[in-house]
């Protein structure tokens, strides 16, 4: 059994398989982006209260089980990694210092699911769905594992 976190008035423990997708299911998450936005991902996460788990990228898109507080909407952090790490990525890769409004790296939406005593078949599906998918893609040349 898993252990429990503590607000000042609760125990919890929320847990979200979360996916979602670059900007027209574009082949970006390789290479240096790739790279970059793991630590990036974790970074946000903690100033939303929250931990990544488990995360894998893959060419074209984004697998996470991540943990949630309850005083926080899913939509919220999602809404907030997804924002600020297109706003990161800009600036990164595209030489963008300010004036960001309308950075469209992600697409609309995501995908999520709650997480209950199953955790570790779950974290098994998201290393697996990153074999599944190489196999799928044998011209995908680059050898990083897409762990962060």
């Amino acid at each position: 059994m898993s252990t429990y976190a503590s607000l000042s008035h609760s125990k919890w423990d929320c847990k979200y398989h979360l996916v979602f997708v670059p900007k027209g299911r574009k082949r970006e998450l390789y290479g240096k982006i790739r790279k970059f936005l793991g630590p990036v991902f974790r970074e946000l996460a903690q100033q939303r209260g929250s931990t990544i788990v488990e995360g894998h990228m893959v060419a074209d898109h984004v697998h996470m089980l991540i943990k949630i507080p309850p005083k926080y909407a899913v939509s919220e952090v999602v809404g907030y990694l997804k924002g600020k790490s297109a706003i990161a990525v800009a600036r990164q890769f595209s030489g963008r210092k300010r004036n960001f409004n309308g950075e469209q790296f992600w697409a609309r939406g995501y995908a999520v699911s709650t997480v209950g005593f199953e955790e570790e078949q779950v974290k098994a599906y998201i290393r697996h769905q990153e074999q599944v998918d190489k196999r799928r893609d044998k011209d995908d040349d680059d050898e990083d594992d897409g762990q962060f």
